[in-house]
């Protein structure tokens, strides 16, 4: 009735998979490389402290606890109401005092010594003769660069030298081998840190250039010159600066010379050029109350021997010159200078604004007071240090500081009252204004064997250091006392006492 039968096999496909697979996609994603790092550190010493109280039962005395009552000392609370009224009279007394104005607590251990920390040397520069001529402190206050070249040498030389650093931070600093050494086809006359770019160097140079260097480089260290042109100074540049540019957060280079040119210099990293942005020159018939200068005969032009920047009046500037006369300047001065054109790329202009009482002989050294906006002290070869007003054309007052010439004079960076001062004589003489007498507070002798000091300055972040430039070729280091950097009581009350002097 039945049998069997083998029929060939039927296959229906799945329409409902295949539509599944056409609808899906396949994507893919990636993250950034996750960086894994391990560190150990071992303890070199390790304490253990126990503490133990003493049962309950033993006390004393015990505190209350919150909201627990607990009756007061007997005549504490009428003490309090009797003394009330006095208490906050004297405080609101204190708050409206000045007498510890500008006093700053110092937590260490008084110094009551000044001694030599550092004598640093570069014997190829000694043994060539050569003289430290300028110094310039970093911005961090851990480096001080200093120039070699000559003071002494009135003729046009060609004698080659160098530049050097020390970062007094360094462990296992070398005082005779500096960490920098950079060669230079001239004397160097004058040096300049850049004010926020520790590794910036600015320099002027006997020849007249000026260079800005650059030691975080390997290779050739300058980063910018002027190189011998139309706009180079003809004579040595005896102040190099960095100031405030025209774009904001920008930095130029000033730089002056005995020419009378006052010159300002655009830094072209990418070109290594610095491009002549603005130029002054200081001509003797556009000097106010120019008799002194009209005496003499010669050259047209107000050498300038020194240069100080206003901290307080970023348009003022001072001229130290070759006649003693030291004459107050301003950037936006627009009256055009009256000196025939020299194949200059801008045209120059007359900065000459007021001038002082001149004195009998070249001015080495200008520097503005960091506490009073109308002071500066002014040093020379009288062998005096004047003290001057902006508003006053006499000085307010004259210190005796050598019988020889007087190189450099910086005030203090942390007491209103204090200035240092270089002298002929190997010495470095410490004014203090706030004593009675008039003699110097402190006197560093260098041990140079009566050699000039030509240079000084002061550290703009550790305050106790003092650096000063000899004729020997020599940098000391001196580590200055307490009673030279604190500030006093009224120091700042008495500098406005003495800047409201009027000049005999």
């Amino acid at each position: 009735m039945f049998t069997d039968e083998t029929l060939d096999a039927l296959g229906v496909e799945s329409l409902w998979r295949k539509s599944q697979q056409f609808a899906q996609e396949s994507r893919g994603c990636q993250t950034w490389p996750v960086h894994t790092a391990e560190a150990e550190i071992q303890l070199l010493l390790n304490a253990d402290n126990g503490t133990q109280t003493d049962p309950q039962d033993h006390l004393l005395y015990q505190l209350p606890f919150k909201g627990e009552f607990r009756p007061e000392s007997p005549g504490l609370r009428d003490f309090l109401h009797r003394v009330e009224d006095i208490v906050v009279k004297e405080l609101a007394n204190n708050a409206k005092s000045h007498a510890f104005d500008g006093f700053d607590v110092n937590w260490e251990d008084p110094n009551e010594t000044v001694s030599c920390i550092h004598c640093l040397q570069h014997p190829s520069a000694q043994e060539k003769g050569l003289q430290v001529t300028s110094i310039s402190w970093s911005c961090t206050g851990s480096v001080i660069a200093c120039a070699f070249g000559r003071v002494d040498d009135g003729d046009w030389s060609t004698e080659k030298s160098c530049v050097c650093t020390w970062n007094l931070d360094r462990r296992g600093l070398n005082p005779k081998r500096p960490d920098t050494v950079i060669d230079v086809a001239r004397p160097v006359m004058s040096l300049s840190f850049h004010p926020s770019q520790p590794s910036l160097i600015a320099g002027g140079l006997y020849s007249g250039e000026v260079v800005v260097w650059d030691t975080n480089r390997t290779q050739d260290l300058i980063l910018a010159q002027t190189g011998m042109s139309t706009d180079t100074h003809r004579e040595p540049v005896y102040q190099v600066a960095w100031v405030p540019g025209p774009r904001r957060g920008e930095m130029v280079v000033l730089s002056a010379g005995s020419g009378g040119r006052v010159l300002l210099w655009t830094v072209d990293s990418d070109e290594g050029r610095l491009v002549l942005s603005a130029g002054f020159a200081l001509v003797r018939q556009q000097v106010p109350h120019n008799s002194a200068l009209s005496k003499n005969r010669g050259s047209s032009n107000v050498g300038v021997t020194s240069l100080a920047l206003s901290p307080w009046d970023l348009d003022t500037f001072l001229v130290g010159s070759e006649s003693g006369l030291v004459l107050k300047c301003s950037f936006s001065a627009q009256t055009l200078a009256a000196a025939p054109p020299d194949g200059e790329s801008v045209t120059l202009r007359a900065p000459a604004q007021f001038s002082f009482s001149p004195r009998g002989g070249p001015v080495h050294s200008l520097h503005c007071s960091p506490f009073h906006r109308n002071l500066f002290v002014s040093v020379g070869t009288d062998g005096l240090a004047h003290l001057h007003s902006l508003l006053q054309p006499d000085p307010l007052l004259s210190l005796r500081v050598s019988d020889s010439y007087v190189f450099g004079v910086r005030w203090s960076p942390t007491r209103p009252l204090l200035f240092a001062a270089a002298t002929g004589q190997g010495l470095v003489q410490i004014f203090d204004l706030g004593r009675k007498s008039l003699r110097p507070a402190a006197t560093l002798d260098q041990l140079t064997g009566g050699q000039p000091v030509y240079c000084l300055e002061f550290n703009p972040r550790r305050k106790d250091l003092l650096a000063v430039g000899n004729a020997d070729g020599s940098v000391n280091i001196w580590h200055l006392s307490t009673e030279l950097t604190e500030q006093g009581p009224r120091e700042t009350a008495k500098l406005e006492q003495l800047a409201n002097e009027v000049a005999e």
